[in-house]
């Protein structure tokens, strides 16, 4: 006798902020290419008419208070319960029908995420200035964690649970995206990427995106989860620091004191001793929490495994009486 096979759930999450004039098509979209999945719109403070127009859609209607898509994400993750979840912008850029190739994807190589890397020739889909950045800081984080993504800011991305309910979410606004990618890396998840079309946003629709000032939040978030996640690398750059200036400083009146036998610039000579002793704290520092950070990760990933992984693809195979996977 077959046993029952339980159908996959899968959960659309889209993070909304004044999204009126696209959230509609947006839910439309991936009703019509996942026609399964629940779609859940987390309205974040809108001032327009967006949770009316996702209501009038279909879609589960949620209000998060905290502002910045890093909340909203961090109460997606908490709330909705999914064996599969794809996590898209409500601003319409992105193309749902690659929603089903993603999950396929996802499935079929066993992975916890997989990211839609933006493609795009309009030049008002993705402006130079973002292009640059996003290119600044792919590269950035691949020097620094290792193994990366081409497009390590897509808001396009599909996760499994395990991937989902073992994230910690401490960011709060647009760096939320770096996070991500972070947080897969330092789990060493097994991730893939596939290129998605990406579109222009409809006219009367705004990007709630500063170049310039997300840039920096995103730069100060590497910055954070380097010292979060890699301490000894980070205060051993900050003990090089201290210790190449006291080392600069201290040379002359070495050499100074080998010629004349004196120290005339005493307070130079209490700078440099003092920044050799912050040098020697830093790294001190840094091999102390290194200890801390191994064990905190090592109960992360304790806790990522507890999680249902990627859902064995279900379509394709059945059980027999004796328990043995044959392909249907």
């Amino acid at each position: 006798m077959t046993e029952p096979v339980a159908p996959i759930s899968i959960a659309v999450l889209i993070p909304c902020y004044n999204e009126e004039v696209a959230v509609g098509h947006v839910v439309a979209g991936f009703r019509a290419a996942l026609p399964s999945a629940a779609i859940h719109v987390f309205d974040n403070n809108s001032s327009d008419a967006t949770a009316q127009v996702a209501r009038e859609s279909g879609a589960h209607v949620h209000r998060v208070t905290a502002q910045g898509k890093g909340h909203v994400v961090r109460r997606m993750f908490a709330d909705v319960e999914a064996d599969i979840y794809v996590l898209v912008d409500g601003d319409d850029t992105y193309d749902p029908k690659s929603a089903g190739a993603m999950i396929d994807m996802l499935i079929t190589d066993r992975l916890d995420m997989v990211v839609g890397t933006r493609v795009s020739d309009a030049k008002s889909a993705y402006r130079p200035g973002h292009r640059f950045g996003n290119a600044l800081l792919t590269g950035m984080v691949a020097r620094i964690f290792g193994r990366a993504f081409t497009d390590i800011l897509s808001g396009y991305r599909v996760f499994s649970r395990r991937f989902v309910k073992s994230f910690p979410a401490i960011s709060s606004g647009f760096e939320i995206e770096t996070e991500l990618t972070v947080h897969a890396l330092q789990l060493i998840m097994p991730c893939g990427e596939l290129e998605t079309p990406y579109g222009s946003r409809r006219e009367g629709s705004l990007s709630k995106l500063n170049t310039y000032r997300d840039g920096w939040r995103i730069l100060m978030t590497i910055q954070q989860l380097l010292r979060y996640e890699m301490p000894l690398r980070f205060f051993s750059i900050v003990a090089a620091i201290f210790a190449g200036i006291s080392v600069l400083l201290g040379i002359p009146l070495l050499i100074e004191f080998i010629e004349t036998g004196l120290v005339p610039r005493l307070p130079t000579a209490v700078l440099a001793m003092g920044l050799m002793l912050l040098a020697a704290l830093s790294l001190a520092s840094g091999f102390i929490l290194d200890n801390v950070t191994r064990g905190r990760r090592e109960v992360r990933h304790l806790f990522y495994l507890r999680n249902a992984g990627p859902p064995l693809d279900r379509r394709k195979e059945k059980r027999d009486r004796n328990g043995e996977t044959k392909a249907v």
